[in-house]
């Protein structure tokens, strides 16, 4: 009998397999254990590719600080065609001394016969139209710019590691993160299956007790309260049975959903609740006070930390000079035809320094220079904080864990003493020295039994995961 319940759960376990699966006929098939499941989850979650597209982002930001340093080069070019050249009114500033002159020198009027005046005449002294411009003008220009020193730039190039480890903690991170909710998904649906087996185990049971029960009350040996009673039960573990597939559906989509898998993909579990260690030397006290050095969320409060040093620098920088050196040539062309414009050209060069030096800035740079400071300080706090954080959550974890271990094997001990006052009471009920609310309370009993176990079973595998987080296992 036991081995026929064994091939009726485990083709239970497989119709139920194929059932929450449900896959479209062109989809993909996957049969992964928990590490293909992370490895598949490090290569197609959204927050894993989105972090790993910073980390890239973060090189390209420190190649752009690294391009600052090396010499700036323009190019510029321009063509005009004045349609009407631009001009410039003068004042007639000659004609008053021209006649000046000739009145002095008795100069007559050919015209009058009379001295010329020292006074010009009103039409003559009328403000003079000259334009400066060639109607076709055109110019090209080369510039070059290059830092000599500046202390944002130095600062920059010692930083540009640092900012870059920032992001790739920040990816290592996500993939943890990644790594713990598909583990805890994929035990989940380890769990369901074996809710499921335990479920079709109790109904294949019952139900032999039920075609008892109906055949003993035909003959006139049980009453139908008895039958009613039995039947109920019955029900009640068939519609458990239903709402755990359905269950047992969603934890696949679940875990698609956590490894970044298409839901319409096929997904089948290779890994068994055998496979997984939970024995309590996982959780063997170990009084590592820099335990805190294997968990990343410190790491990248270091690298914060570090950051915010720079930063300190780069305040600090503000008080020194800057110098740069600048070069330029610039050739021009001028002409009133267009087919003589680039005939000569008419070029201006120079090179040059330029040195500035920062004397008082309102007090700005010394106050900027005094909060970088106290954000430097507040790092310092942050890390003291995360390393009790983390001492807390190792504690927490591990008591966790343990106490997992315990209800977990308290709860099977539970199901076998549950499965054998079942075993008694049916066998009083059929000698006729029970009754059947006693089998009945049994039965519920043992249906209560496997509930608890299955809960603790789930507790004890999280548990496990978070004492493995806690202590920087999971990398």
């Amino acid at each position: 009998m036991k081995h026929i319940l064994i091939i009726l759960s485990l083709l239970s376990a497989g119709a139920i397999n194929t059932f929450a699966q449900q896959a479209a006929p062109d989809s993909q098939k996957y049969n992964f254990t928990v590490a293909d499941c992370i490895n598949y989850a490090y290569q197609h979650q959204h927050d894993v590719k989105n972090a790993n597209l910073d980390v890239e982002s973060a090189g390209y930001h420190v190649k752009e600080v690294l391009g600052q340093g090396y010499p700036q080069i323009t190019g510029s070019a321009s063509f005009q065609d004045y349609l009407k050249t631009p001009s410039i009114i003068f004042p007639d500033f000659i004609s008053g001394p021209i006649y000046n002159v000739l009145n002095q020198q008795q100069v007559k009027n050919s015209s009058t016969g009379e001295v010329i005046s020292a006074t010009p005449p009103p039409s003559n002294t009328k403000p003079q139209s000259i334009s400066l411009y060639q109607t076709y003008n055109s110019g090209l220009g080369l510039n070059i710019n290059q830092i000599l020193f500046d202390p944002s730039y130095i600062v920059g190039l010692q930083g540009r590691k640092t900012y870059k480890q920032l992001y790739e903690r920040s990816y290592t991170r996500t993939k943890i993160d990644a790594a713990v909710n598909v583990t805890k998904a994929y035990y989940q649906v380890l769990v369901s299956v074996e809710q499921l087996k335990l479920l079709q185990a109790n109904i294949d049971q019952l139900k032999q007790q039920v075609d008892e029960t109906v055949a003993r009350n035909k003959q006139g040996f049980v009453e139908k309260i008895d039958v009613d009673r039995i039947t109920l039960q019955y029900n009640t573990l068939i519609t458990n049975r239903e709402n755990t597939i359905r269950s047992l559906a969603l934890n696949y989509e679940m875990l698609k959903f956590q490894m970044g898998m298409p839901i319409e993909n096929q997904l089948n579990i290779k890994n068994k609740l055998e496979d997984i260690q939970l024995n309590a030397g996982l959780a063997d006290a170990i009084n590592d006070t820099a335990v805190y050095h294997n968990r990343i969320e410190y790491g990248l409060l270091e690298t914060q930390k570090q950051l915010n040093e720079y930063d300190l620098k780069l305040k600090k920088g503000q008080f020194l000079p800057k110098l740069t050196a600048s070069a330029s040539y610039a050739p021009s062309y001028q002409n009133d035809s267009f087919s003589k414009l680039y005939g000569t050209d008419y070029a201006s060069s120079f090179v040059a320094l330029s040195l500035s030096v920062p004397i008082f800035t309102g007090f700005q740079h010394l106050n900027q220079y005094k909060q970088s400071k106290i954000t430097v300080l507040k790092s310092e706090n942050d890390l003291y904080n995360m390393k009790n954080n983390i001492s807390l959550e190792v504690a927490k974890s591990r008591v966790s864990y343990i106490n997992g271990l315990q209800t977990l094997n308290d709860q099977k001990k539970n199901i076998a003493l549950a499965a054998e006052v079942l075993r008694v009471a049916k066998i009083k009920y059929e000698q006729g020295v029970g009754s059947s609310i006693e089998v009945t309370q049994a039965q519920t009993d043992l249906q209560q039994a496997d509930n608890t176990y299955i809960q603790g079973l789930y507790d004890a595998l999280v548990s496990k995961v978070d004492l493995d987080k806690a202590y920087g296992r999971v990398q």
